[in-house]
């Protein structure tokens, strides 16, 4: 039982920081005031990326920076149009990830179907002594280098983009009335550049860790979901960077226990356990949060006044 266990929160851990980078990306888009529905689209492209570039180079590194320029090409595409051509955010963010899905899967035919090798990717690193934890050991300490780096760059963020910094401070007035933010001096539409691309390079690194440390492969749509999943982390923990990491977790659970209650022998069709994360984020937006309050400005263009 106690194996078991272990085998869930190794699962969960690792399934949680594609979720976990991407969600914390989205938080400083969405309190800037721009909703990024092309998440799942930047994810994807940063893990198609990842694996093309590992594969041609032979080097897990070179398909990590090729994942993060993927994520910032995509991600300065959605900004250009959400923010200076001011369309619909929504609409762009579902064509961007339609788009993707689409590219991505032509140039898997197109450049990895015929070479025939595994993926270089990235291997597990156990820190001595505190991986031999029992049962939360192998989950915290038994990760890949770049799962460490990609968390130690989530704390960064959240610490920089802190509503006690002069950055977090400028990120929330963009997000909340951004004509008072622009009268006030703060560079509205740099701002909001800036989160919308910052979006773009943590999905990329977040695909890329979902390709090169979990499955060190690339197929069709394999982000599956995890993108959107991302943009509802933010919803259900409210804007807040430590219960955006808590319903992060939470996703990634419902995930793991696709594959581990099977091999507990919990007799669950497998069909129910795909739906759960799902499920979960439907409650999320429909009820579990009806008491939050998003960005006022959340979704709406920036145009400055007497323009």
């Amino acid at each position: 039982m106690t194996s078991m266990l272990t085998d869930l929160l190794v699962a969960s851990v690792s399934l949680t920081i594609p979720v976990l980078v991407a969600a914390n990306g989205e938080l400083v888009s969405e309190r800037a005031g721009v909703l990024n529905m092309s998440v799942e689209g930047m994810m994807l492209t940063g893990a198609f990326a990842g694996v093309v570039g590992a594969t041609s180079t032979g080097s897990p590194v070179a398909g990590v920076l090729c994942g993060l320029a993927a994520g910032i090409v995509l991600g300065a595409v959605q900004a250009l149009l959400s923010v200076t051509l001011r369309a619909n955010q929504i609409v762009t963010g579902i064509a961007l990830t339609t788009l993707a899905i689409a590219a991505t899967t032509f140039g898997a035919r197109l450049l990895l179907a015929d070479r025939g090798v595994s993926v270089p990717g990235f291997d597990r690193l156990a820190v001595p002594v505190l991986s031999d934890i029992p049962v939360v050991g192998p989950a915290l300490f038994a990760q890949t280098g770049l799962a460490y780096a990609l968390v130690g760059v989530v704390v960064v963020l959240a610490l920089l983009t802190s509503r006690r910094t002069g950055w977090g401070l400028a990120i929330d007035a963009a997000g909340e009335d951004a004509t008072k933010a622009d009268w006030a001096g703060v560079p509205v539409r740099r701002v909001r550049w800036l989160a919308v691309v910052g979006v773009g390079a943590l999905s990329g690194l977040a695909g890329t860790q979902l390709a090169l440390s979990e499955v060190h492969t690339f197929t069709d749509n394999m982000t599956a979901g995890i993108g959107y999943l991302a943009v509802v982390a933010v919803i259900a923990g409210r804007w807040k960077a430590v219960p955006v990491m808590v319903a992060s977790l939470v996703f990634g659970v419902a995930q793991a226990l696709q594959f581990t209650l099977p091999a507990l022998g919990v007799d669950v069709p497998f069909a129910l356990l795909v739906m759960l994360p799902y499920v979960l984020a439907l409650l999320a937006v429909g009820g579990l949060v009806t008491h939050s309050r998003p960005p006022s400005a959340l979704t709406v263009p920036f145009v400055r006044a007497g323009a």
